[in-house]
């Protein structure tokens, strides 16, 4: 099990940027996949971002393609995700996720409140 810790949500105006932070512990992260998803009110949980731990290659939603980046810290165990250019509908609960390539056992992170509002 990977124990996930999120952060750095909060309200910011339109047009802002904002970083979260995920830090995992509890195994090696070499076979993860680490991303974000994100859920706002009355609708499904959807991807936002992801980075395989080996190779760090970054895969993204076409929503968020071009002002959200999705970098790691392999000292740290943390993965960050850069949101820029922030509109209203980024509003949501993100959720800091790991998928584990072979088993496809996953965790997530108790999520973070992020509010784009004028």
């Amino acid at each position: 099990q990977v124990q996930l810790a999120d952060s750095g949500g909060g309200l910011v105006q339109p047009g802002d940027s904002l970083s979260l932070s995920c830090t995992a512990a509890g195994r090696s992260l070499g076979a993860y996949v680490m991303g974000w998803f994100r859920q706002a009110p009355g609708k499904e949980r959807e991807g936002v971002a992801a980075i395989t731990w080996t190779g760090g290659v970054p895969f993204y939603a076409n929503f968020v393609r071009g002002r959200f980046t999705i970098s790691k810290d392999d000292d740290k165990s943390t993965v960050h995700l850069q949101m820029n250019s922030l509109k209203p509908e980024d509003t949501a609960v993100y959720y800091c996720n790991s998928q584990q390539i072979f088993s496809r056992r996953e965790d997530w992170g108790q999520g973070t409140q992020v509010t784009v509002s004028s």
